[in-house]
Parts: structure tokens; C-alpha cells; sequence
């Protein structure tokens, strides 16, 4: 019937797979829960997942090597034994009680071959150097269900979404992106390019793992490394994102070189504003585009 896939990384997925495994065995139906870490430290988390295997039709394993978390992802695709998967991150956790039970009535109910959640986050702001990622997932990923049925692919996201198998072996993931950021849209928007419909419900799940400001930072820097790549690589054209449409414009009017000049001159200004209590989302935008413009000025 479904298999849950999780993918982790230094991360103790234990809590998640519990409250997931209890709602599951309510509902009657065969079902696999299935962990795979990409090849992290060994330590704490790894002895608390790995108990993973002592619950049923649960298991936890580990890659020898890290293979990037689109790859981890077609992985665990490949042990998955069931037609549905439900894909969901290691640090999401569901807000319902019946959260197992209603993508279940979604499938009966609907002929849809995907089913979209939602991410919500805790509204009690946390602490002082965590702010900037809980911002971001407040303004950008927590988004109510009325205004996601407007543009389904553009507001769907990987983490808490329910799918047909042969949605996921159809269309992978792109093994080439191995560093963090964008495999999620590229597999979005491979599901748009070939017109496959992605239907809204109101199941969300809590995106639990506030990083640190600075690490969400340096995070980014990454995840447009990878952008440029699948500029480059033509994966992503620039009307595919707010970003890339505003990379373009400034592109064609030869100002990138200009930008990446500004971008060096407000860097430490912009990170000081980001990294503190009340880090404005406008001044990221600001910095990514900056970012952005000056690794394509080399």
C-alpha cells in the first residue's frame, strides 16, 4: 500500500518514525517505514536510529559514502516496495493525529498521483541566532492552502508530499546536484514541464530543525552554486524562479559585474542585519541576488 521514506543526515529521525509507525498501524494496511542516512558521522544520532529496526516494518540503514541528498532520495526510492511513497524529511514532524490517516483517505477519495501537505512552523519565535531560517520558513514555506491551490507547483515543496512510485522513478532526482539546495525544485519542475498535476490538501507537518543563522547562511551559498549550475546546464531557464527572472534582468542590461560590486560593498552590512534577532527577508533576497550575481562575474 505505501511506503514512508525518510532520508537523514546526522539527525535523530527516531521521535519522527514513532509517531509515524503508531498512526500507520492504526489504519490496517501494509506499509514500510524506510531511513537511509548519507554516510554522516557516526555517534549519538546513529545509535538512536538505528532502534529504527527494532519497530515493524521499520529499518534504518546507511550509505557507505555521501551521496548527496537527491541521490539518498532515488535510493531509497529504488528499496521502496509499495505504490505510494510518502516523502517526508527527517526533521518534519505531522501536526495531526490522523495526519497517516488522511493522505490514506485522499488516495480513495481522489485519481490524483500526488497529494501535497503543506509546512508550518511553531509561532513562538526562537532563539536569537535562529531566527533567520524560522523567518524564512514563515514567509516562503508556510503557505495556506488557499493561495497553494493557485499555483500548486510553485508552492509544493518535498518534504511532506504523497505520490504515486512510478511519479519518482519517472522523473528522479538529479544525481548531479550533490550539495545542498534545488533538487527539490528542479523535481517540481520537471512535474510541470511534463504536466503532471499536483493536488493540495490541508495535512501539514511541522519543519522542526531551526540551524543555526549562520550555518542557513552559508547553506545558501551552496544551494546557489547548484543554480548556477542548472542555469548553466539549462535544467532551469531564468523564468523558472523569482531569482534567476531578476538574475536575467539585470543580465540583460550588463549590470551583473555592477551588482556583484554592490554586493561586495553591503556584504558586511547585509550579514549583520541576517544574523541577528530581526533579520529583514527583503535584505536576503538583497543578498542571495548579490550572491548570485557575483559568482556568475568570475
Amino acid at each position: 500500500m505505501i511506503s514512508i521514506l525518510i532520508p537523514t543526515y546526522n539527525y535523530n529521525t527516531l521521535p519522527l518514525v514513532k509517531a509515524l509507525h503508531e498512526q500507520i498501524i492504526l489504519e490496517n494496511v501494509p506499509f514500510e517505514i524506510i531511513v537511509n542516512d548519507d554516510a554522516s558521522p557516526i555517534n549519538e544520532n546513529t545509535k538512536s536510529n538505528n532502534k529504527i529496526n527494532e519497530l515493524e516494518n521499520c529499518q534504518f540503514s546507511r550509505n557507505e559514502k555521501n551521496v548527496g541528498r537527491a541521490e539518498n532520495r532515488n535510493i531509497l526510492v529504488q528499496k521502496a516496495s509499495y505504490d505510494w511513497i510518502l516523502l517526508m524529511d527527517c526533521d518534519m514532524f505531522p501536526k495531526s493525529k490522523n495526519f497517516i490517516k488522511l493522505y490514506l483517505e485522499s488516495i480513495r477519495t481522489n485519481k490524483e498521483n500526488i497529494f501535497y501537505g503543506g509546512i508550518i512552523y511553531y509561532d513562538k519565535k526562537p532563539a536569537a541566532d535562529e531566527v533567520l531560517r524560522w523567518k524564512f520558513g514563515k514567509h516562503r514555506e508556510e503557505i495556506p492552502i488557499f493561495k497553494r491551490i493557485k499555483k500548486p507547483h510553485h508552492y509544493a515543496l518535498i518534504s511532506n508530499i504523497l505520490l504515486k512510485k512510478e511519479m519518482l522513478t519517472s522523473y528522479p532526482f538529479d544525481k548531479q546536484l550533490v550539495n545542498y539546495g534545488y533538487e527539490d525544485i528542479v523535481f517540481i519542475l520537471n512535474l510541470k514541464k511534463h504536466n503532471v498535476p499536483i493536488h493540495h490538501i490541508e495535512n501539514p507537518a511541522y519543519h522542526l530543525n531551526l540551524e543555526k543563522s549562520a550555518v542557513f547562511l552559508e547553506k545558501f551559498h551552496s544551494s546557489l552554486q547548484n543554480l548556477k549550475q542548472l542555469l548553466n546546464r539549462k535544467i532551469i531557464v531564468e523564468e523558472d524562479t523569482a531569482l534567476t527572472t531578476m538574475y536575467g534582468k539585470i543580465e540583460s542590461m550588463k549590470l551583473v559585474k555592477f551588482a556583484a560590486l554592490i554586493f561586495r560593498l553591503c556584504k558586511k552590512m547585509w550579514t549583520k542585519n541576517l544574523l541577528s534577532e530581526n533579520p529583514s527577508i527583503f535584505i536576503f533576497d538583497l543578498y542571495r541576488l548579490g550572491y548570485f550575481c557575483q559568482i556568475n562575474s568570475r
